[in-house]
């Protein structure tokens, strides 16, 4: 199918309403009192194996686990880190030691009390060695100290900056009760998918195929809260009749673009929801496809920028995301005030010059027009994962190349790609965490074990790469780490192990019924200790 065949669509109305974050709540609800009790019921999209997110990060293990289990710190409505567990932290003048203070008084939900000892094992035994991004940011993590019950204090044996150390910990700091993790597989206890944690509700039960419960933690921490008595994760696998669920109230959200990216626009027009990207700032992300380099036409950079080409991305968002997002232009997106460096998109659509590398790499077309075969293995957590791969097939064909779209669910594809490398492209989403070092540099640093998820599983490697990256994680200066950074930007821009096609901010879609939403830069991945419904 060549592009002339798609229908475009106009996506301005959609667009607009997305981007001002349509209207305000209505002024009887804003002007209630908190009311307490009463049940949310959230869309989920897919099954998880894990709940527990000092075990694993990813967005559908953050949307259950951090109502349940809790991190360190947090980012606040104004992307500013705010205490969780932790109180206080101070990092001494050479970054190698840094010392937090902790809340007194918290306890697990099976009553035994939180302390230091629970933070040094969760950094030293899931943090540092089976979390995934964690473990190439704690590389250098050499002990935490625990001199008291509140008080941990965490040695490097490099440098480690106070700000990608505290940013790092809102998505990477959740800490899980030692007494119930010490001594087993932690990668098989039965709390990984049955949490324990400190939060503002406690684990239920877990029916597969059906529905997640948590209740209200009678004594949790924050005096007063939660509101809610109840949150119910209703699985629902099939996006038509999450939007249908949705519309009928019997789910007042569905978070992270999770319903079909069309009932989403849909919706949109609905006074009764509100769709917005609001409380989603810090949790930004791309489209992204991985090359294999095992693979022999992937490992020459003609054929991997010649693909890149071939695909024209700004139709994609125009046409398949309604105006939701912006042509990526590299591992560091524009809307990064830390870090973006002023880099352009490097490979523009140019179908022309696709097929004059694929020509120069010594792939002329056949008889039959093709020139070689490969497959990409899509991540579906969500509906324009799998439309990308699709639309992958479809570019490519153009140029001569035979994309075969392999579809998996989700566990299916990650053990594909990351645990048995057996993938040619893969696509899904990549997570930009405020900081390179906290998620993004994981894709290009070598050594990641394997079968750590979104992680350098493709086979490529560059000592260069290897040392910026050491090198900005670990640089103090604030100024020179930013220009490390943009020194990394080109040189995998220019070598392509990884292309961000994207840049996106994700859509929550929220019955108004619901207040004190998406009141912090990453609310989706909050506790929801102070959201209520309204009658």
């Amino acid at each position: 199918m060549t592009h002339s065949k798609f229908s475009r669509r106009t996506v301005l109305l959609g667009t607009t309403i997305l981007g001002v974050g349509l209207l305000a709540p209505s002024l009887a609800i804003a002007q209630q009192e908190p009311r307490r009790g009463g049940t949310m019921t959230v869309h989920l999209n897919a099954e998880q194996r894990i709940l527990n997110p000092a075990v694993r990060a990813g967005t559908g293990v953050y949307i259950v686990g951090s109502k349940i289990v809790e991190p360190l710190v947090d980012l606040g409505a104004d992307g500013e880190i705010v205490p969780v567990l932790a109180t206080s932290w101070e990092s001494s003048a050479d970054g190698l030691s840094i010392t937090f203070k902790l809340r007194e008084g918290v306890k697990w939900h099976d009553g035994k009390p939180f302390t230091s000892a629970d933070v040094q094992f969760s950094a030293m035994e899931l943090w540092k060695k089976v979390l995934n991004y964690s473990v190439q940011l704690q590389l250098y993590l050499d002990a935490v100290d625990t001199p008291d019950p509140q008080t941990a204090v965490f040695r490097y044996s490099r440098p480690m900056p106070l700000g990608l150390l505290l940013r790092a910990l809102c998505d990477l700091g959740y800490v899980a009760p030692r007494h119930v993790y010490e001594g087993t597989n932690v990668l098989e206890n039965p709390a990984n998918v049955a949490p324990i944690g400190t939060g503002p509700f406690k684990f239920v039960e877990y029916q597969r195929g059906q529905h997640i419960i948590a209740e209200r933690n009678p004594e949790y921490w924050r005096e007063g809260f939660p509101y809610l008595d109840k949150v119910v994760w209703q699985v629902i696998t099939n996006p038509s009749t999450a939007a249908a669920a949705v519309e009928a109230e019997q789910v007042l959200i569905s978070p992270d673009i999770t319903m079909s990216l069309a009932d989403i626009n849909r919706l949109s027009k609905d006074e009764r929801f509100e769709v917005s990207s609001r409380g989603n700032e810090g949790a930004s992300f791309n489209n992204d496809v991985e090359f294999n380099f095992r693979r022999k036409e992937l490992s020459d950079v003609r054929v991997r920028r010649a693909i890149v080409h071939a695909i024209d991305v700004q139709f994609f968002i125009d046409n398949f995301l309604y105006g939701m997002g912006e042509i990526g232009v590299g591992p560091i997106p524009t809307f990064s005030k830390n870090f973006y460096t002023g880099t352009k998109n490097p490979y523009p659509f140019d179908r022309a010059k696709a097929e004059a590398l694929l020509d120069e790499a010594g792939y002329p077309r056949g008889a039959d027009g093709k020139r070689f075969a490969i497959n990409i293995v899509p991540i579906p957590g969500a509906e324009d994962m799998t439309l990308f791969a699709t639309f992958m097939q479809q570019s490519l064909a153009e140029v001569g190349i035979d994309l075969e779209v392999v579809s998996l669910d989700i566990a299916g594809a990650l053990k594909r790609i990351y645990d048995d490398w057996d993938f040619d492209l893969a696509t899904g989403w990549h997570r930009f965490r405020g900081d390179p070092a906290v998620s993004t540099t994981v894709y290009y640093r070598s050594g990641a074990k394997k079968g750590v998820p979104w992680s350098n599983q493709f086979g490529w490697q560059s000592d260069e790469v290897d040392n910026l990256i050491d090198s900005a994680a670990f640089e103090l200066d604030p100024a020179k780490r930013k220009e490390l950074y943009g020194r990394l930007v080109d040189l995998v821009n220019a070598d392509l192990p990884v292309w961000m096609a994207t840049q996106r901010t994700a859509v929550s879609t929220t019955n108004r019924k619901v207040q004190n939403h998406h009141n912090s830069a990453r609310w989706d991945f909050g506790s929801w200790y102070d959201t209520w419904v309204a009658e």
